[in-house]
């Protein structure tokens, strides 16, 4: 892990309530990688060892379905998180993530931050609290397209 300039990405939901020495301590954390429009970052069901804050380019996250095609849940942009389930909860990863433009990604290995977390938990728990915050917005996001798409299917059908 080396020191990573991170001051234009400051703002993101990640940070928030985190002083600025809170904010360099977490830094520390962080291993940059790039990566090229096409590639991909992990795939649906495989372990889940990092979590990833994009610092630039555009992230894609898909599932495949039954009949084997693949239906893009969100495409995430610059200061958005992914990643993160797989890293708090253990479980498998429940998508495909892949690099839709050129991306510098910022990642935290799950055996880092539990690291972190023992050593710093007040931060920790600032994070954490933060993570949970994002989830749950997009849970809510999610929550009123599926609304939508039901209301839609239902005057369809009427």
């Amino acid at each position: 892990m080396s020191d990573i300039d991170i001051s234009k990405i400051t703002d993101c939901s990640l940070f928030q309530g985190l002083n600025e020495d809170e904010i360099k301590l977490l830094s520390t954390l962080f291993s940059e990688k790039k990566l090229a429009s096409g590639k991909t970052v992990f795939v649906e069901q495989m372990p889940g060892e990092s979590l990833y804050l994009i610092k630039s380019g555009r992230v894609k996250v898909s599932k495949l379905l039954a009949e084997g095609d693949e239906r893009t849940l969100v495409t995430l942009k610059p200061k958005e998180l992914f990643g993160v389930l797989a890293v708090l909860d253990g479980s498998p990863r429940s998508a495909t993530a892949r690099v839709e433009d050129d991306a510098v990604l910022l990642s935290i290995k799950k055996q880092d931050f539990e690291k972190f977390s023992e050593a710093s938990p007040k931060i920790a728990y600032k994070v954490i609290r933060n993570i949970i915050r994002d989830f749950t917005a997009r849970i809510r996001d999610n929550d009123e397209e599926y609304r939508e798409m039901l209301m839609w299917s239902l005057n369809e059908t009427s």
